[in-house]
């Protein structure tokens, strides 16, 4: 047997799959390598059959440490076969996220490293560093969805949680301001899985360490975010207060800041069929937008994305709560044919709201057209909320007896 696993393991097949962490062809070569079924395989590595054939299929991500140390210990895996075998499993990056230029230095790694483990010093390079990483997974998370990043965000709160106990003077603010912010992300991360629950808690968290900090922004945009779930969930009535009191309680925010609350409450009034309040508030967004664009060094970080593209798209989202469906229809194409292919997630979503609106006009053929072009995505980076949006397209379509309506949920049954 030993000398049939050592053979196994060095199958170019699994040493390839292996060391590229891509855990399904993993699966998929030892069983035909082993001849064993999905079921064994699972109870090897503690897993049921169905989440087995998910992974296998490429339905299914492995970003639990847990689970793959479980993977790594059942099948047997070799530690040389393991990429970074040098920094210890425990110790491993997610997948696809070492970014170049991003590892600090000998000198600042070690700085970090000896202030988690207990010495008590922090200094500006270290949480220069920090903020850097943190701007590089934000925009790692537009392409590849929040799923992968959950994990190591929370490990790198953790740390700099740690941080605050060695902080002195001016830095101890930044500290706390840099935890309100790794908090905000995992807020909206939760927020973007559907986990409601966690998402107001981090929310919370992050809110009260801005305060503490006294980040005006941070503060004003956790509650534009609230706001946001709350418009998610159809609740315009609490949307459109939140958004109020993003407004009225940081009046210090930056223009890009206030921007977004003012565009949330808008949608709040269109959410509840008020047309005039949202225009109103949507002409407000659009004037501060306009104004924050052109310093965008004022802003804060984490609002890189915010600009005229991304609030045509918000203006195409109001349209769409307003039944005016040849503005929501004109808007969002706009806003897509700006939008930078980096933005994979949010593009996805656009382009299932995009083919709701198609299908509420009347307009199947479009419809499909857009809903075809987010399914792939849709099925992934885009779920639950893109995904969501295709099948109620779906349903518009067959509610008007359009054939498209069947082509589509034929299509979205073959992702499923």
């Amino acid at each position: 047997m030993g000398d049939f696993a050592a053979d196994l393991w060095s199958h170019p097949r699994l040493m390839a799959a292996v060391a590229d962490e891509d855990w399904g062809a993993v699966f998929r070569a030892y069983r035909r390598l082993t001849g064993v079924s999905q079921m064994t395989l699972g109870e090897r590595v503690g897993l049921v059959q169905p989440d087995v054939s998910e992974i296998e299929r490429g339905r299914r991500r492995v970003t639990s440490v847990e689970v793959r140390q479980r993977i790594i210990a059942g099948l047997g895996i070799p530690p040389e076969r393991l990429p970074g075998t040098a920094v210890g499993a425990d110790a491993l990056p997610v997948p696809g996220l070492t970014f170049a230029g991003m590892a600090p230095d000998e000198d600042l790694l070690a700085r970090v490293t000896t202030t988690v483990d207990g010495v008590h010093s922090v200094d500006a390079a270290t949480l220069d560093w920090l903020d850097r990483l943190l701007a590089e997974h934000r925009r790692a998370e537009d392409f590849i969805g929040s799923g992968p990043l959950v994990e190591v965000m929370g490990q790198q709160l953790r740390t700099v949680v740690k941080l605050y106990a060695g902080a002195r003077g001016p830095l101890v603010d930044r500290v706390v301001r840099l935890a309100a912010e790794h908090a905000q992300f995992l807020a909206w991360m939760a927020q973007d899985q559907g986990q409601s629950a966690a998402a107001l808690a981090w929310y919370d968290r992050s809110h009260e360490w801005a305060l503490e900090a006294g980040d005006a922004d941070m503060a004003a945009t956790t509650l534009s975010m609230k706001a946001h779930m709350a418009w998610s969930g159809g609740r315009g009535r609490r949307c459109v207060r939140l958004a109020q009191a993003a407004r009225w309680s940081a009046p210090g925010a930056s223009l890009g800041v206030r921007g977004m609350a003012a565009q949330m409450e808008a949608r709040g009034h269109a959410l509840n069929h008020e047309p005039d309040d949202a225009r109103r508030l949507l002409d407000d967004a659009q004037a501060l937008i306009g104004r924050a664009t052109q310093h965008p060094e004022d802003e804060p970080p984490w609002m890189y994305f915010y600009d005229e593209t991304w609030f045509t798209l918000q203006h195409g989202m109001a349209a769409m709560h307003l039944s005016d469906w040849p503005a929501a229809t004109r808007h969002i194409t706009t806003g897509l044919d700006a939008l930078p292919p980096n933005y994979r997630r949010d593009r996805t979503w656009y382009l299932s709201c995009l083919a709701h609106a198609h299908a509420a006009a009347g307009e199947a053929e479009q419809a499909l057209t857009a809903a075809l072009a987010s399914v792939p995505d849709a099925s992934g980076v885009g779920r639950p909320h893109a995904w969501n949006e295709l099948h109620t397209t779906a349903a518009v379509l067959l509610r008007h007896g359009a054939p498209e309506g069947r082509e589509l949920t034929d299509a979205l049954r073959a992702y499923d």
